[in-house]
């Protein structure tokens, strides 16, 4: 059993039988009350973020989660289907359930499973991914009055700003984590 003190960012709790991932923790005290502790606080299963607050004597279950290789394989009607590459087994997750992860997903791409008593329940993608960019508009030599960079499209339909010279056709690494352009690959 965990304590107040013994949950952390980056922690896995359980909490109504669900497993959740600290994203957050702010201890406080304030004279004669009892120490709290505020959390921000993500479903593994759903997605879903919430901020939860614990008092001084709360206790919680620290969640078994269990990480394995994985490489995605396709999208079909809201699911995405990977398959564990341990075992070959294959199995889909709904895009409500892995966040923004599926802005950065390519066929072939390896990925972390995250399981939870023995089920696949979300996906971790690496920090800094390859994509290809399929549209950018040209850029206008002296066009560095703004902000000196232009949207260009990557192959997974998102948009990213990009510095001018980048063209269609290059391959830029993403910082998946703030969604943006790091570097040219």
């Amino acid at each position: 059993m965990l304590g107040i003190t013994d949950i952390k960012t980056r922690k896995n709790i359980i909490l109504n039988g669900e497993p959740f991932a600290v994203l957050y923790h702010e201890h406080s005290k304030t004279g004669r009350a009892g120490a709290v502790l505020r959390t921000k606080i993500k479903n593994l299963k759903t997605g879903a973020v919430l901020e939860r607050t614990f008092q001084g004597a709360d206790k919680t279950e620290e969640a078994e989660i269990t990480k394995s290789k994985a490489q995605y394989l396709y999208k079909e009607a809201g699911d995405y289907f990977f398959m564990d590459s341990e075992n070959y087994d294959q199995f889909s997750l709904p895009r409500s359930v892995l966040g923004n992860a599926p802005d950065y997903l390519v066929e072939g791409m390896e990925v972390v499973i995250l399981n939870f008593s023995g089920n696949p329940i979300n996906i971790e993608i690496p920090v800094k991914v390859k994509l290809k960019v399929v549209e950018a508009p040209p850029g206008i030599k002296g066009d560095t009055a703004g902000s000196g960079g232009k949207v260009v499209v990557l192959e997974t339909g998102i948009n990213v700003t990009a510095p001018l010279f980048i063209k269609e056709g290059d391959e830029l690494i993403i910082n998946t984590e703030k969604g943006e352009y790091a570097e040219r690959a």
